[in-house]
């Protein structure tokens, strides 16, 4: 396996990665044959992951967590002085590991949103990628994590026989289910929140000139202000303290030599 240095923003431990290296570190993961969950965590995740005791634990378990946000980026970059870390974003490296993945036959199968979504999604996908193998879609019904939602997801996932999973239920959500499919399929099981819509075209993504500034939450606020009010409001809210608080306490320790 690849070895990457790792820093923690808030209660959360990140791997210090870029799109290209994602992409290299799951190919990876595949080829170990060991079930692993991959967390694209962002500012809400670490805001969440601070007052949630049960949810920290999860991302600080079992699993690697991928900086999915320009301001954890921006962090992991003035900590460790590597100009090389980037944001990974769902959108991004789900096709790139479709790509990656067809010399060598990948299978991949997709958890979450709507099958009129998920249709319009593995469409354009296997249009751009003839050779991609989608081993199966489900759409689970709306409902909170339980034993019995897991159970149903895992008989779907078993019966298609995938090496990747691709869970798209939104976080804290998708931890939740990703850790448990990791655990229980042996597969390698990625949560990439709204990747499904924004590949498929359902949901609009904010445009190009907005990536890596930090304000794309902006645009995602003003196409979904009802639902995301409260968790841009307070969410990034509660995220620039902990990362003013962390620095703070920080430049307070002894160097050493």
């Amino acid at each position: 396996m690849t070895t990457v240095a790792r820093v923690d923003v808030g209660p959360v431990p990140f791997d210090a990665t870029n799109p290209r290296l994602a992409v290299k570190t799951l190919l990876e993961l595949v080829n170990s044959g060991v079930g692993q969950p991959v967390r694209l965590v962002n500012a809400y995740c670490v805001a969440e992951a601070s007052h949630d005791p049960i949810y920290r634990n999860l991302l600080r378990g079992k699993g690697i967590n991928l900086p999915d946000g320009t301001p954890v980026a921006w962090i992991m970059r003035h900590r460790l002085h590597d100009q090389t870390v980037a944001t990974v974003r769902g959108p991004g490296l789900l096709p790139a590991l479709a790509a990656a993945g067809r010399k060598t036959g990948l299978r991949h199968f997709f958890l979450g949103t709507t099958d009129e979504t998920l249709n319009k999604m593995t469409e354009k996908l296997q249009a751009r990628y003839p050779e991609l193998i989608v081993a199966g879609t489900y759409s689970p019904p709306f409902a909170p994590v339980s034993e019995a939602f897991i159970a149903d997801c895992v008989a779907k996932i078993e019966a298609a026989k995938p090496q990747v999973v691709w869970v798209g239920l939104g976080s804290p959500k998708q931890d939740y289910v990703a850790a448990a499919i990791a655990e229980r399929t042996n597969t390698v099981a990625v949560g990439v929140g709204a990747a499904f819509d924004f590949i498929a075209g359902t949901v609009r993504e904010a445009p190009m000139w907005l990536h890596g500034t930090g304000f794309e939450w902006m645009f995602r606020l003003a196409m979904d202000p009802k639902r995301l009010w409260r968790r841009y409001l307070f969410g990034n809210t509660l995220f620039l303290k902990i990362a003013v608080t962390q620095e703070f306490r920080r430049k307070q320790l002894p160097e050493t030599n």
